[in-house]
């Protein structure tokens, strides 16, 4: 009689792996000191600075979920988001911060989209933990950092999915072909 031991589970989605931590904290300019005290409080967000390792497009959470839906179904997909009071952090490329307001003006299209904060050189943001406590508030990971070098979207990309995301009405499109009866003069 053969016992095998059971798969291994995958990580949850909200959880940042080992790989996504080395390169989350590889945006410190003390990685191997922020490391060690993350891990010794896995349940605590950290303040990481933009600019070099990455950028954050910061987008109202709505938007931002239209966003990552025009990213994964019409493109590449994105790279890690994070959801914090009523927002979406999208990491971007280095370099998004300040070419994608651009962009967005040179097209004209700024006024389509809602209030974007873009965060860059010289700007930190707050990053969800790396193991997230069920019953807390704050930050969280919608798709949590999971590789040593996650592919990260430029500001040509995050371009097209805001102004796919500007498309989109939440209500669905009328059905120009279905049969309309009025029936409110019935009897």
């Amino acid at each position: 009689m053969t016992t095998h031991a059971p798969a291994p589970a995958s990580p949850p989605l909200d959880r940042v792996t080992s790989a996504g931590a080395a390169w989350l904290v590889s945006a410190s300019a003390y990685p191997r000191s922020t490391l060690a005290t993350w891990e010794t409080r896995p349940g605590a967000p950290a303040v990481l600075p933009c600019g070099s390792v990455f950028d954050v497009v910061n987008v109202p959470a709505v938007f931002g979920r239209r966003m990552l839906d025009a990213l994964w179904a019409e493109g590449p997909g994105s790279g890690p988001v994070a959801g914090q009071r009523g927002r979406m952090l999208l990491f971007a490329a280095p370099g998004t911060a300040q070419r994608l307001p651009a962009l967005l003006e040179w097209e004209r299209r700024a006024d389509a989209v809602p209030p974007l904060l873009c965060h860059g050189a010289g700007d930190a943001v707050t990053v969800p933990a790396l193991r997230p406590k069920a019953a807390e508030q704050g930050p969280r990971w919608v798709v949590a950092p999971d590789v040593r070098h996650p592919w990260l979207p430029g500001p040509e990309v995050l371009f097209w999915a805001c102004v796919r995301a500007s498309r989109l009405s939440i209500f669905p499109p009328a059905d120009q072909g279905a049969n309309v009866y009025d029936v409110s003069r019935r009897r």
